[in-house]
């Protein structure tokens, strides 16, 4: 069964990028405020993805 959290942290990423597609006041250095919406929400859970992968490595 694939993990939710990277599950959620996908689905962040392909909302994140749909979005940056089609939206013409997205750039790479600023976001319109749908657009920071969803790239915060990308980078909290790639935070915490990435924090979990780290101490279960630690743990082995």
């Amino acid at each position: 069964m694939p993990d939710d959290l990277y599950q959620r942290y996908q689905a962040a990423h392909r909302a994140q990028q749909a979005h940056s597609a089609t939206c013409t006041r997205c750039t790479d250095t600023g976001h319109c405020p749908e657009g920071q919406r969803l790239y915060d929400s990308l980078a909290r859970l790639q935070d915490a993805y990435l924090t979990r992968q780290r101490a279960q490595q630690r743990n082995r």
